[in-house]
């Protein structure tokens, strides 16, 4: 990418040929042309070459689809990025990708709960074992490698406790044992980090959070390098994943403002996170704030920036005033996901965290979700004051 990143997303996707700023919308199922010839011409430059666009299907894609792939495949500096209809279609479409019978996966433990179960219960009646490793202790993954392990799936942060890993530690582990390795930066996105570049095989977002940045849209990516195209290729046939064309033209158009937004999403999770930190009912903000911490060194050595979701930890003896303090805030929104343009609150009940092995949760500990959205940092501040008196 010869532009910078803020550039490049302002000028990227132009159609000249119909002389709009952002690609118009495509929908089609059956793409016509004008002979069998010229189907089959375009089936063979599909096999020479098989990231250009050349379509002869509409589950295949659209020019809508193409030009979203060809944005992100720049950003994510990977050899293709295929789109699923959902963040964990994407998830779902790398570990089905790589993963065989009688192979294992290695995962780090606060991963999506929705990708723990997948691996964990589903996946088990196909023989395929998952085995999840402390996110602290690069000792506790490497003494966890097999002859069997197929795929180390890494999410960085972790889900809901923020732990962040020592990343090339992990690919060094894994290339020696030819592991395949797959991050899910969602948290990130390519803004802040470029998985692919820094030597993981596959890197996902899910496009539903800071891609489309309007809470309105559900979509993933999965960005690859040629190691694993063919597999992903060949999975995302049999699978039948597809975004359709008006949701990518929704992520393309909020593309356009992704280092806007996630500058300010930074610039007020700061500003927030500094105001808890000297809160005495909260026990820690999981957020790489404090300098002193692992958290902040590993996040300072791998990443250029920080989104606006954190944790909250909470010592409480009184669980309900805990959920009351979160009931009690008025700018914050109540609900699942993030990356929208509004803050979002949600008490963590233990049960949602699924089958943890290494949750670091003492009694009367309590975890609460922010995201911190792009209102003025002043009035979200005060919002937790006001509530935090609630918490006993």
């Amino acid at each position: 990418m010869t532009k910078s990143f803020k550039t490049f997303l302002k000028h990227a996707g132009k159609d000249y040929h119909n002389q709009t700023v952002n690609p118009p919308v495509v929908r089609a199922s059956t793409l016509i042309f004008k002979s069998i010839e010229e189907i089959r011409k375009k089936q063979n430059k599909a096999i020479k070459d098989p990231v250009g666009g050349h379509f002869s299907y509409g589950r295949e894609g659209s020019s809508t689809i193409f030009a979203l792939q060809k944005i992100l495949r720049t950003l994510e500096e990977s050899y293709q990025v295929f789109l699923a209809p959902t963040g964990f279609g994407s998830v779902f479409l790398a570990i089905f990708s790589v993963v065989r019978p009688g192979d294992e996966i290695l995962l780090s433990d606060p991963i999506y709960s929705p990708t723990r179960l997948l691996t964990e219960s589903y996946l088990k009646e196909f023989n395929i074992k998952a085995n999840f490793y402390n996110p602290n202790n690069i000792n506790d993954l490497k003494n966890k490698i097999s002859k069997k392990t197929k795929l180390i799936f890494v999410e960085n942060p972790g889900s809901n406790t923020f732990e962040f890993q020592d990343l090339s530690k992990i690919i060094s582990l894994a290339k020696k044992n030819k592991i395949f390795t797959a991050m899910d930066n969602t948290w990130g996105t390519p803004y802040f980090i470029k998985p692919i570049k820094l030597g993981f095989d596959m890197s996902i977002v899910a496009a539903t959070k800071y891609y489309s940045g309007h809470s309105d849209v559900m979509g993933g990516s999965l960005a690859v390098n040629k190691r694993v195209f063919k597999y992903v290729e060949k999975a995302n046939k049999v699978t039948g994943l597809r975004l359709s064309p008006d949701d990518a033209y929704l992520i393309t158009r909020g593309l356009r403002s992704l280092d806007v937004r996630l500058d300010r999403h930074q610039e007020n999770a700061k500003k927030v996170a500094n105001f808890l930190t000297r809160n005495k009912k909260i026990l820690e903000v999981l957020y790489p704030i404090k300098k002193n911490t692992q958290r902040y060194k590993m996040w300072k050595k791998y990443y250029s920036g920080a989104s606006g979701l954190l944790g909250l930890k909470i010592k409480s003896k009184n669980k309900r005033s805990v959920i009351k303090f979160v009931n009690s805030l008025k700018l914050f929104g109540y609900g699942y996901s993030w990356g929208g343009f509004e803050s979002l609150a949600l008490y963590q009940d233990v049960r949602e965290q699924g089958n943890r092995r290494f949750l670091n949760l003492q009694k009367d500990e309590h975890l609460v979700r922010l995201h911190i959205g792009l209102e003025d940092p002043k009035d979200l501040i005060q919002d937790l004051k006001r509530s935090l008196r609630f918490i006993k």
